[in-house]
C-alpha cells in the first residue's frame, strides 16, 4: 500500500509497480501549479509526486522532467568519460545500467491515481479501462496508484504492433511482453533451411512471433511454451489475429513440452545479468539459466537427426559477460555439435550511435541462428 497526507487526512491505495519498486515512502500531492524545476528537486531527493491537477499538464511535467534527467544524465556522463575509457567492458554495462535505473527511478516519481475501475478522475483523462485490464487484468474495485511512466508504457503496449515483414502482418505485444523489434533475429528464422514441416517445438514463445513465422513457413503443428501467464495472453491473442491458432498450441511450461520434435526453437535472453524486474527477463537471465536450460535438454527432444535451432546474440561476449568458450563448452557438454550457422548484423540505431556508453560492443554484435544437432 502507498500511504499520503492529503488536507489533514492520512489516505491509503493499492501501490502498482510492474518494476516491482517499493512503494515511495514520501508522497506529496502537487498539481498544476508546482513548477517543473521544483518538481524534479523532489524526485531527485526520493520525493513522489501525487498527481491531482491536469491530466494532460502531468503529461507535460513527465516531459520536462525527462528534458531535466537527460541534461543531468549528459554532465554525468562528460564526467564519467575518463572513468568509462579505463572500466572493463563489463564495468561500463554496469555503470550503464546503474545509470538508467536512476533515471528510472527519478522518472518514475510522478504518480497518477487509478480508481476501483481503472478509470481515471482527473481533468481531461483519457479512458484506457480496456488497456489496464490487458495489463493487470479484471479491476477489483480497489483504487490504486501507479507512476504515469508506467501507466503510458501500458497503454503504448495496448495500441501499438510491430510491423513483421517475414509474417505480412503486425505483432502487438501486451505490457511486459518483450517487442520484436529486433527484427533480423525473425528474419534469420523465415530464412533457415527447415529440417522438416510436420513439427516444431517453440521454447519461450514471448509474443508467439517465431511461432507464428515457423507456421507461415509451412510447419504443420508447432508446439510453443512460455511461463508467464501474461506472455501466454499475449500469444494467443496475436495467433488469434493472424489466423494461426489452429496450428500452434500454447503450453504453460518451463522450457520443453512432453515429446521429440525434428526442430526444437529456442530465443533465450541475450546478456547473463540479474533482471531489476519481471519486464527485464526477458532481455536479462541471471547464469545464463534459460541458455543452459536449453541446451541441456535438447538433446532428449530432438528426433533423430532433428536441429534445434539457437537464435542468440553475441553482444554479451563484446561486454566481457560471457565468452565464445564458455557456449561451446556448453553444446559439447549437453551432447551437441553444430551443424551451421547464419549470421547478421543488428540494424537498430544504437549500433551506429557512437555516443552510446556500450557502442563499441553494439558496433561489433553479430545475432546467429545456431543450427545444432546430436553429437556423432
Amino acid at each position: 500500500m502507498i500511504e499520503w497526507s492529503e488536507r489533514g487526512e492520512t489516505r491509503r491505495a493499492l501501490w502498482r509497480s510492474e518494476s516491482g519498486a517499493p512503494a515511495p515512502r514520501r508522497v506529496q500531492p502537487v498539481d498544476d501549479t508546482v513548477a517543473a524545476d521544483t518538481a524534479y528537486r523532489l524526485a531527485c531527493e526520493g520525493t513522489a509526486l501525487l498527481w491531482r491537477g491536469d491530466f494532460q499538464n502531468a503529461r507535460q511535467l513527465l516531459q520536462a522532467l525527462m528534458r531535466r534527467a537527460d541534461r543531468k544524465s549528459a554532465k554525468a556522463a562528460a564526467r564519467a568519460v575518463q572513468k568509462m575509457a579505463e572500466a572493463s567492458p563489463a564495468e561500463r554495462f554496469h555503470l550503464h545500467r546503474q545509470a538508467q535505473a536512476q533515471r528510472a527511478r527519478t522518472l518514475g516519481a510522478l504518480l497518477i491515481p487509478v480508481e476501483g475501475d481503472y478509470s481515471i478522475a482527473l481533468r481531461r483523462a483519457p479512458d484506457w479501462r480496456a488497456a489496464c485490464t490487458e495489463a493487470w487484468g479484471p479491476a477489483s474495485g480497489e483504487a490504486s496508484v501507479v507512476a504515469l511512466r508506467e501507466l503510458l508504457g501500458v497503454v503504448g503496449a495496448h495500441k501499438k504492433g510491430v510491423e513483421v515483414p517475414a509474417l505480412g502482418g503486425r505483432i502487438h505485444p501486451h505490457y511486459g511482453v518483450f517487442s520484436p523489434v529486433r527484427g533480423e533475429y525473425i528474419d534469420l528464422v523465415a530464412q533457415a533451411p527447415l529440417p522438416g514441416t510436420g513439427l516444431a517445438f517453440d521454447i519461450g514463445t514471448g509474443t508467439g512471433v517465431l511461432a507464428a513465422v515457423l507456421a507461415r513457413r509451412g510447419v504443420r503443428r508447432v508446439v510453443a511454451t512460455e511461463l508467464a501467464p501474461r506472455a501466454l495472453a499475449c500469444a494467443q491473442d496475436n495467433l488469434r489475429r493472424l489466423g494461426l491458432q489452429d496450428r500452434v498450441e500454447l503450453l504453460a511450461a518451463d522450457l520443453f513440452p512432453p515429446g521429440r520434435a525434428p526442430l526444437v526453437v529456442c530465443n533465450p535472453p541475450w546478456l547473463p545479468a540479474r533482471p531489476s524486474s519481471a519486464i527485464e527477463q526477458a532481455v536479462y537471465d541471471e547464469g545464463s539459466r534459460m541458455l543452459k536450460g536449453f541446451l541441456a535438454g535438447l538433446h532428449e527432444h530432438l528426433e533423430p537427426g532433428g536441429e534445434g535451432w539457437l537464435v542468440l546474440s553475441d553482444l554479451a561476449e563484446h561486454l566481457g559477460l560471457r565468452s565464445r568458450d564458455d557456449l561451446l563448452g556448453w553444446i559439447a557438454a549437453a551432447g551437441l555439435r553444430v551443424l551451421g550457422r547464419l549470421d547478421t548484423r543488428p540494424r537498430h540505431g544504437k549500433a551506429q550511435d557512437a555516443g552510446d556508453p556500450l557502442h563499441a560492443a553494439r558496433a561489433a554484435e553479430v545475432t546467429s541462428l545456431w543450427r545444432l544437432g546430436a553429437a556423432a
